[in-house]
């Protein structure tokens, strides 16, 4: 019973920590990086992060008259970090904070680490705030559930939120086994009125929907094991709490009006995650199995990338890649009002891409790809390019582009004024 109650109250204050230093403590936090910028490192803490502007262009008029085709924000997240004990133990500190022109839930604050980490031979135990990632795709991780998506960030699901753990790491011969608690549900961020990616009618997400309260609501346990077995790296995994990828069901707002609400249920989720490496060849492969979140359903990703070096006998470096993506829920139209329904993107899809890695003293790459809907024949096309300009500041071009043909019945139909292109000029320091 004590440790249940210490788990609560781990939960109650990291929800309340996080509300109050936001509301009153960003201008400081501000302050505070902008002046350690210009100042060495004291106490042998080690201070480094980045500082960005972005531009983000959208190429259609928006869908009401709310949104805008153009949004500037700029982003600051510094990061300290602090090792002693002959560096088994380790403090690292790293918020985050982007303010955006125009879309008030896009402007936003998050603590993405907050930990303290003691190494020994064969255990880690971290406790604070951090991230997790597991996976091996490149079109999506679907095993990658510890912590929440950051929406707001970027549609591809790739950010992802600061979640409260305790996460202890057992090495043994026979692999690593982590076990996870983590208090403190955080809900998935979306758009708000004036940003563009929303829903219409609108997404209700000050009434979200829970299926369970109090502690069973905040507290979330997983697990996975994984091992390296020559060319083949293998990871098996479970989570059971409250779903990090709400469902969307039809609701009436004040004035009788359709708007839709988000709903968390409690799930457990078995994940599989494989990589084989054979010279030249990367095999990859995502498998799921959830049940809670509406009849229980199966979902995989898998495929392979080859790569050429040298190519022409230069420094530059070719992958290409494909992968099939497959949800056994099928297609479902968000349009439905008489059951939940979740945002299936993926449910029988390919993807093919290529990357490019230049090898070059600026470090430039880049990553073109396109996935296709073999069931409603939705598209996709993606292209990033990133270089460094000089030595401390790089740049980020990003294209996406989606099917402005998709039928009221398709996932991304609310995406169908969105294409967007977005450019980045990032400090490092």
């Amino acid at each position: 019973m004590k440790f249940v109650s210490y788990l609560r109250f781990i939960s109650i204050y990291n929800r309340s920590y996080i509300f109050i230093f936001y509301k009153k403590h960003i201008n400081s936090l501000i302050f505070l990086v902008v002046a350690l910028l210009f100042v060495s490192p004291i106490h042998a803490f080690e201070l480094s992060g980045v500082v960005g502007l972005e531009n983000l262009g959208f190429l259609e008029a928006p869908l009401n008259n709310q949104q805008h085709s153009n949004y500037l924000s700029g982003v600051i997240e510094p990061k300290l970090t602090h090792e002693w004990d002959d560096s088994k133990q380790m403090f690292t500190f790293e918020p985050f904070y982007r303010y955006s022109q125009y879309d008030n839930r896009r402007t936003h604050f998050d603590i993405r680490e907050l930990n303290w980490l003691n190494i020994s031979d064969t255990w880690e135990l971290r406790v604070g705030i951090s991230r997790v990632f597991w996976g091996t795709a490149e079109s999506e991780h679907l095993v990658n559930i510890v912590n929440q998506t950051d929406l707001v960030e970027d549609l591809t699901m790739e950010e992802k939120l600061g979640q409260p753990m305790v996460n202890l790491s057992l090495i043994r011969d026979w692999g690593t086994l982590n076990l996870f608690v983590l208090p403190g549900f955080r809900e998935r961020t979306f758009s708000g009125s004036q940003g563009r990616f929303n829903f219409n009618p609108p997404l209700d997400v000050e009434n979200s929907q829970f299926g369970a309260q109090g502690f069973k609501k905040e507290t979330s346990y997983a697990t996975r094991w994984s091992k390296s077995l020559g060319d083949w790296d293998l990871g098996l995994s479970h989570f059971y709490g409250t779903s990090r990828e709400p469902s969307i069901i039809p609701s009436t707002n004040s004035t009788g009006g359709l708007n839709f609400v988000p709903q968390y249920p409690i799930i457990h989720q078995g994940g599989l995650d494989l990589q084989v490496t054979k010279e030249r060849w990367l095999w990859k492969l995502e498998s799921i199995i959830r049940s809670g979140q509406g009849p229980s359903y199966n979902a995989s990703v898998g495929g392979l990338e080859y790569s050429f070096y040298g190519v022409f006998d230069s420094k530059v470096d070719v992958g290409l890649i494909t992968e099939y993506m497959y949800d056994s829920r099928g297609t479902r139209a968000i349009t439905l009002l008489n059951q939940p329904n979740q945002l299936i993107f993926f449910q029988d899809d390919f993807m093919t891409g290529v990357r490019v890695n230049f090898n070059d003293e600026q470090s430039s790459e880049a990553l073109a790809s396109g996935t296709f809907d073999r069931t409603t024949g939705e598209k996709f096309y993606g292209l990033t390019i990133k270089r460094r300009l000089v030595d401390n500041i790089k740049m980020l071009f990003e294209m996406r582009f989606y099917n402005n043909n998709a039928s009221i019945n398709d996932a991304t139909y609310f995406l169908r004024r969105d294409n967007y292109i977005r450019s980045e000029l990032n400090y490092y320091f």
